[in-house]
């Protein structure tokens, strides 16, 4: 699928190109977005604000990087014209977002929103200078605690202090309303 084009390029190269002129349209778009504007209009702290535009522009960005290489490597795949094509597969959530990485909006699994809600009541404790969740009192403790702490430090939903950001709060309350609406 390396035919070229009328300017000689090939199908690839200009699929990677459209990828790098959208990832520069995001970038000025990102630049030139003013999150302190926005946040007033919605009674929202500036620097949270700032923050969470930060975190998501950078997701963005990642994605936008690998976007064009990902997009040619699979058009480009060699398939002989002649060869039937196989029936499609169901694709796994792994293959298909594989290149994904962590972002304050996910909604969080039942493990992460049972760890927000203990440390949101005080019955697990981040215990200082550490990464180690810990249980207070009675009831359970945590299964993972050190790889849960982990997945709610990259997605911002704690602080380096072990407390529920605002944005933790938010992914609590997304999860209960999707549960509530289940």
């Amino acid at each position: 699928m390396s035919e070229n084009g009328p300017e000689g390029e090939s199908f690839e190269e200009t699929l990677r190109a459209i990828a790098e002129e959208l990832g520069r349209k995001l970038e000025s778009s990102i630049d030139n977005f003013d999150s302190d504007k926005i946040a007033e209009s919605f009674g929202v702290d500036p620097t949270l604000a700032r923050d969470w535009v930060d975190n998501t522009s950078s997701w963005l960005r990642g994605f936008a990087d690998n976007l064009g290489a990902e997009v040619s490597r699979r058009v480009s795949e060699p398939r002989e014209p002649s060869e039937p094509r196989e029936p499609r597969r169901p694709v796994s959530d792994a293959e298909l977002f594989g290149g994904a990485v962590s972002h304050p909006l996910d909604l969080p699994t039942e493990e992460q929103a049972l760890a927000l809600a203990a440390l949101d009541s005080g019955r697990w404790t981040v215990e200082p200078g550490s990464d180690t969740l810990t249980a207070k009192g009675d009831g359970p403790g945590p299964s993972d605690a050190l790889g849960i702490v982990r997945e709610l430090r990259v997605r911002d939903w704690i602080g380096p202090d072990g407390e529920l950001t605002q944005v933790g709060h938010h992914a609590l309350s997304r999860w209960l309303s999707a549960t509530n609406r289940r």
